[in-house]
Order: C-alpha cells, then structure tokens, then sequence
C-alpha cells in the first residue's frame, strides 16, 4: 500500500490535554486539517484560536474525518470513544483509519482492531513516549500494533509526530512495547529520586552529580529530563501521575495474566498510589521525589 500524505486527509483528533495538545498542533503545523473533540472544550481553545475545527460529539467527529487520532485518559475513555453507540466504529465511514495513541490495554487493542475491521475500517495501536517534551518537540517514540501495510501506509503521519517510529507486529502489540516501557520506568524513577536524595544527604551539589552520572552507565530518559525538575522542585506534569499509575496497573494485571513475577513495578505502584493518596495524583510523575 502506497504512504498516505496527511495533508490530503480530513483528520480529527480526541483527547487534546497536555501531550495531545502539542501533538495536534504539530499536526496542524504541518498542513494538516483538523477536527478536534474533547470532554472539557477549554481545552481545545488553543487550537481552534489555530485554525482547527471544533466537533461537539465522538459520532459528529467520527463522520467528517477519514482518519481519527485519539489520546485519552484511560482504557474506560478508549473503550468508550471506539465501541460506544455513539463511538468512532459504529460512526466513521468505511475506510476510515483510527489510531489510538493513548496507553490502554492490550486486549482492548485487540477488540478494537476486530470490530473496525468487521466496519471495513482500518485500526492501531500506537502508544507513545516522550512526555509533554517529546510532543511538543515531534521527537516521540511511537510504538505500532496492527496490519502492517496500514501502518506502512501511515508512516509520514506518524512521522510528524515522532522520530523513533517502530512496528511491533499485530493489533494489541503496541500496548504490549508500552508496558516494556513503563515497567523499565518504573523503576528507575526509584533510582533516580534516591541518588539525587544521597547526593542531598552527602553534601554535593546534586545537579553538578547529574553532569557526571547523566552520561555514563547510570543514564536514562528519567535521570536528564526528570531529575532536573526533581532537583528544582518543579512537580508540573509532563505525564500524571495518575495516569502513570493506570499505565502501571495494566503491566501489572498483563504480568499476572503471563504468570510473570514484577517486584520492581509492584514497589514503584505502591510508591505512587502512596503519593496519590497523600494528594499528588495530579502532579507530575516526578513528584515521586517527595516521597524522599
């Protein structure tokens, strides 16, 4: 199948928060024409100030558009935007291409790739990371589930979005790369708050340790981006917690699922359901550094 030209094609974008947002916007940058829908209208201001097209209902979206981006909270959102009455695949026309970039469940990536293709639509799973910075920037990873010629054929698409673009094979196998993803962070994000703390402790200035360790064995995405603001006290979200903790929940119910064992990710939950429950669910996921 031949690339698709994003520019050719009406697209409409649901979930603008703090990465769908910047994301949507770098869509429209890029010549793209835009119908967007989110629960909280505000939150759609900036880009309509832009250009972009505001639809009040999933169902009123879904019937302008011939390829549909989504970005939501949680798989109960995704559920809802996709397999309700009034969601995408009972709505879009076949044909239509739906992608959801948000973290959800593997298995529900899966229903939704059967139900559209029973509609004659065509669906992926296409889970980022990044943070708030990668979607501002374009530099994302994007890790892809699905046919393969369908997401061939989306490449320049995806390619305004991200710079690490990867295919990881059938419908459900993005989320699975995600859940690689966020258990790797989960515990390292313990890592870095507690070397950043002993560098406290000991009397070092701690982002002058960041300078030599940033670079070495111990660096990672979490250690240069996340440690600063640690250091900074700066606990704005690039990524919720809360929603870290959904991401969380579902490797840890997947894991189980596989009878895999996890003793990282299970103390790296307990840590963050901690801090949500002492009120911080709606900081960033640095904000785990309070609880140092």
């Amino acid at each position: 199948m031949m690339e698709i030209r994003p520019q050719d094609k009406t697209i409409g974008f649901i979930g603008t928060g703090v990465m769908g947002c910047s994301m949507a916007a770098n869509l429209m940058k890029a010549g793209c024409s835009l119908h967007v829908h989110n629960r909280t209208p505000s939150k759609c201001e900036a880009l309509l100030d832009k250009g972009a097209a505001w639809e009040g209902t999933v169902s009123g979206l879904a019937k302008k558009c011939d390829l549909v981006i989504t970005m939501v909270g949680f798989p109960r959102d995704v559920g809802e935007v996709y397999l309700g009455e009034e969601g995408l695949i009972q709505n879009a026309e076949p044909g239509t291409y739906l992608i959801d970039m948000t973290t959800s469940k593997p298995d529900l990536a899966e229903e939704i790739h059967r139900r559209a293709g029973d509609r004659g639509c065509r669906a992926l799973d296409a889970p980022v990371s990044g943070g708030d910075k990668g979607a501002r920037e374009a530099t994302l990873s994007i890790m892809v589930g699905g046919d393969r010629q369908d997401f061939d054929a989306l490449m320049p698409l995806f390619r305004i979005l991200g710079k690490n673009i990867v295919y990881q094979g059938e419908a459900g196998s993005g989320q699975h790369t995600k859940m690689c993803n966020q258990i790797a962070i989960a515990a390292g994000m313990m890592g870095v708050c507690e070397a950043i703390r002993y560098a406290q402790e000991s009397g070092l200035d701690p982002q002058t340790v960041l300078e030599s360790i940033e670079s070495g064995a111990a660096g990672s995405w979490s250690l240069s981006n996340l440690g600063p603001r640690m250091i900074a006290g700066d606990f704005d979200p690039g990524f919720y917690v809360k929603h870290f903790i959904k991401d969380m929940t579902i490797a840890s119910e997947s894991a189980k699922g596989m009878g895999l064992e996890t003793p990282g990710l299970n103390l790296a939950k307990a840590m963050y359901e901690e801090l949500a429950q002492k009120g911080f669910e709606q900081d960033g996921t640095q904000a785990l550094f309070r609880l140092y």
